[in-house]
């Protein structure tokens, strides 16, 4: 069963990523921080891959004057976003499929955090393309997902594991899950991330995040 249609996973997902992901909390704050570099006080946020609503809460929260639209293929993680959001959930607008069908916007700013490694390569240009056509000349995307140098898979997936067991998930599990991405995720080397980006057509392109086996970069549109 997918992991985000399964109701115990998906209960369960606020807990993962501050203990899967190095520095989550701070990704967040420093994606809130590229964000506002640009983006007005009134903006409109596109967020793809918005279930769980963990990103569209801490954006919410520091600035009042924004709306989202949140984009997620999942109904069952988009309802965990609308609970997570709470009075919240009234400034965004959830839409359930891929960015394909999405409303077209123009956004202020867009973020892609913890999604992009789902995407096969291809289709991760085209999910990029379309999120650059929905967005204003010079607007910010923020995306970090997992990113590992070509040859260097076990040795980070590894890491990861071992970041993960550190910090409380049962060495079983961290094992499991370290198996399943190897096997599933079409993870990229950091040079061709940076090149879809640039593919799609946005520019200026800088890496402002790594933990272990994730990587984050700014780039604009």
């Amino acid at each position: 069963m997918d992991a985000f249609s399964d109701p115990q996973s998906v209960a369960r997902y606020a807990e993962n990523p501050p203990r899967l992901v190095p520095g989550y909390a701070d990704l967040q704050k420093m994606t809130l921080l590229l964000l506002e570099e640009r983006a007005p006080s009134n903006a409109q946020v596109l967020v793809l891959g918005a279930g769980g609503g963990l990103e569209l809460k801490v954006f919410a929260q520091a600035q009042p004057g924004w709306s989202f639209l949140g984009v997620d293929p999942s109904a069952a993680m988009l309802n965990l976003a609308q609970m997570t959001l709470g009075d919240l959930s009234e400034r965004a607008q959830l839409h359930e499929g891929l960015i394909h069908s999405a409303p077209e916007g123009p956004f202020d700013a867009a973020t892609c955090i913890l999604t992009l490694h789902f995407v096969e390569r291809r289709e991760r240009l085209t999910t990029l393309e379309q999120v650059r056509r929905r967005l204003k000349p010079g607007a910010p995307l923020v995306v970090a997902h997992f990113s590992i140098p070509q040859g260097e898979l076990d040795l980070w997936l590894s890491r990861y594991a071992a970041f993960a067991i550190a910090s409380g998930v049962e060495r079983s599990q961290a094992e499991n899950a370290r198996s399943e991405i190897a096997e599933r995720l079409p993870i990229l080397a950091p040079e061709d991330d940076e090149r879809l980006l640039r593919d799609a057509g946005f520019s200026g392109t800088s890496l402002f995040y790594m933990g272990f086996a994730f990587r984050g970069w700014v780039a604009y549109a």
